[in-house]
């Protein structure tokens, strides 16, 4: 069983950084989805390699890898949630938002990390949709030079409401990036639950060649709303033996955001539900997936 399970920061967020890491590994977690932010690594606070260094001695002590996040809600603009954006009509917004994930980029390279997540934002009003994926290639191009530089992939989040919302519009971007091997995927499958054609477990099946990040939690379709295991409607079993089978090594991150007042117990029986899960898999096989499944979106 390759799959390795997180829980992320920013459902932990009313406790202490060194609290939350030393809780997750006593659960038994295999790492942690570290979102940058004033409470616990910000990234534009004064010493940030010092800090960094710090923290990379926690994760170390703890056995604990680890995911850089950057969906911090206020970082950049304490009047705006994720203002501003990749697709912020105005160069020295988008400059701003380019520039933080610039940092991420490193600091995950000095914190070990596999991956750097991101999102493109919603598409601001006045800017139309060809704009828009102009405006996201271009902001992307500093940091994924970033990420070659660093060798940290950069793993962008479909999600709701963004521009980039779906699978389909990854591969979008993917195509007009030049099919750039640091680009990749953060697979929210909650998210594909809400609104992708294909169920949960076929998504991860053909998301799997671009896997770089994974987050998980339940959802019900239509509705954006991460909820706890059981919560929700997503048939679990399936879609962790169809991301068992990828291959993929790195970390499955639970992604609790709004329900940090009861961070540590939901960090509990959210690692008894998904241990439970996986104990009831059956061993994968070799066979490969089909060219169907495999295949990407249109």
């Amino acid at each position: 069983m390759s799959i390795r399970l997180g829980y992320g920061t920013n459902g932990l967020t009313d406790l202490r950084l060194d609290d939350a890491l030393e809780v997750l590994a006593e659960l038994g977690y295999a790492g942690v989805g570290l979102t940058l932010d004033h409470m616990h690594l910000d990234p534009l606070g004064p010493g940030l390699a010092g800090r960094v260094a710090r923290v990379a001695d926690r994760l170390d002590a703890f056995g604990l890898g680890v995911t850089v996040e950057t969906g911090a809600r206020y970082v950049l603009d304490p009047r705006r949630k994720h203002g501003p954006t990749l697709l912020d009509p105005e160069p020295e917004a988008r400059a701003a938002r380019s520039a933080l994930l610039v940092t991420a980029v490193k600091v995950a390279a000095d914190l070990g990390a596999h991956a750097v997540h991101c999102f493109s934002g919603v598409r601001p009003a006045g800017v139309d949709e060809d704009t828009a994926w102009e405006l996201l290639a271009d902001s992307l191009g500093p940091v994924i030079e970033a990420a070659q530089t660093a060798g940290v992939p950069l793993a962008v989040e479909p999600e709701p409401g963004h521009l980039l919302a779906s699978l389909a519009d990854f591969h979008r971007l993917r195509t007009r990036l030049d099919d750039h091997p640091l680009l990749g995927l953060t697979l929210d499958i909650g998210h594909c639950q809400c609104l992708e054609p294909r169920p949960p477990a076929d998504c991860v099946t053909a998301a799997g060649p671009w896997l770089r990040h994974v987050q998980i939690e339940d959802m019900r379709r239509g509705v954006h709303e991460h909820l706890p295991f059981g919560d929700g409607e997503i048939d679990f079993p399936p879609v962790l033996a169809a991301l068992d089978a990828t291959g993929y090594q790195g970390l499955t991150v639970v992604e609790l955001p709004r329900h940090s007042h009861a961070g540590p117990e939901l960090a509990r029986s959210s690692m008894e539900f998904l241990r439970a899960q996986l104990t009831a898999l059956p061993r994968a096989t070799d066979s490969a997936p089909t060219a169907a499944l495999a295949a990407p979106y249109a």
